[in-house]
C-alpha cells in the first residue's frame, strides 16, 4: 500500500512540477530520499515523466501538427523549428559528456538539491522585479541567437533543484523576452529536450531496468498526465497575472524544509 501511495504522490509531483520553475527532478528526488522509495535503475522515475511529455503533445496538437506539415512552405514555422533544435542542442552535448557526474554526483546529494532550489528562488524573486522592458513577445520569432543562449540557460538544469524551465524562462527575462513567451518557450523546448533525455536514460539503464511493477509505473504515469495537462493549460495566464515570485518562494520553502529534514535525519 506504502508504494501504491509513493507512486502515486510522486506522479502529482512530477505533473504539477515539471513545467513550472521549481525544479520537479529536485521535487522527486527530495521526495524518493524521505519517503524511502526509489525503483531499480529509476525506472518509475524516467517512464513518468513521458506522461508530462504527452500532456503537452495533447494541449499543443494542433499547433504542433500545423508546425510539421506547414515547414516547408512557412517560414516562420521553419524559423521556430529550428530555433528549437538549437536551443536543444548545448543540452545534448552536455547532458551526454556530464552524464556519469550528473547521476552519480548531482542526483544522489539531496544537499545540492535544497540549495540550489534556494539560491534558484532568490534569483526568481529578482528577475521577477527585473524592470526591463521586453524586446521580444513573439516566441515564434525570436532571433536564432536568443534560442542559443536560451538552450545554454537551460543547461543549468543538469544541476537538480535548478529547474529547466526556471533555467530557460530565467534566461529569456535577461536576453529581454517577455514573461508569457518565455513560458511558453519552455513548453516546446521541453518535447525535445524531455524526449532526449528519457530515451538517454533508457538506453544508459538498459540492463538494470525493472519493469515488474507494471502496475505503479502505469499509476504514477497516468497521475502525472492528468497533472501536466492542468497546469499546461492554465501556467500562461496565471503568470501573465502574477509573475513569478510565488514560484520562487515555494522553492525556497520546499528547500529550507529539505534542508531540515536532511538536518533532523542526520543525512547533512
Amino acid at each position: 500500500m506504502a508504494d501504491w501511495l509513493a507512486a502515486i504522490i510522486l506522479g502529482l509531483v512530477e505533473g504539477l512540477t515539471e513545467f513550472i520553475p521549481v525544479s520537479s527532478t529536485g521535487h522527486l528526488l527530495l521526495l524518493g530520499h524521505f519517503l524511502g522509495f526509489e525503483s531499480t535503475g529509476k525506472t518509475f522515475e524516467i517512464v513518468i515523466q513521458l506522461g508530462a511529455i504527452l500532456a503537452i503533445i495533447s494541449v499543443y496538437f494542433t499547433r504542433l501538427w500545423r508546425l510539421a506539415t506547414r515547414w516547408p512552405t512557412d517560414p516562420q514555422a521553419r524559423h521556430f523549428i529550428i530555433g528549437v533544435l538549437i536551443a536543444f542542442l548545448p543540452a545534448v552535448l552536455v547532458g551526454v559528456l556530464a552524464y556519469d557526474l550528473i547521476k552519480t554526483v548531482f542526483f544522489e546529494t539531496p544537499l545540492i538539491v535544497c540549495i540550489a532550489l534556494i539560491v534558484g528562488g532568490v534569483l526568481l524573486l529578482l528577475l521577477d522585479r527585473m524592470k526591463k522592458v521586453p524586446t521580444y513577445l513573439d516566441v515564434n520569432a525570436y532571433p536564432f541567437r536568443v534560442y542559443f543562449l536560451i538552450g545554454l540557460f537551460q543547461c543549468l538544469a543538469m544541476i537538480p533543484g535548478v529547474s529547466r524551465s526556471g533555467a530557460t524562462i530565467a534566461g529569456g527575462l535577461l536576453l529581454g523576452t517577455d514573461k508569457r513567451s518565455a513560458a511558453e518557450f519552455t513548453f516546446f523546448l521541453a518535447l525535445p529536450t524531455m524526449g532526449g533525455a528519457v530515451a538517454y536514460d533508457l538506453y544508459k539503464n538498459r540492463d538494470v531496468l525493472d519493469f515488474t511493477d507494471a502496475g505503479l509505473i502505469a499509476v504514477g504515469f497516468v497521475v502525472a498526465f492528468l497533472t501536466a495537462l492542468v497546469v499546461v493549460r492554465f501556467l500562461l495566464d496565471f503568470v501573465s497575472r502574477h509573475g513569478f515570485a510565488p514560484f520562487a518562494w515555494w522553492r525556497i520553502a520546499v528547500g529550507l524544509l529539505g534542508l531540515a529534514g536532511l538536518a533532523l535525519t542526520g543525512a547533512l
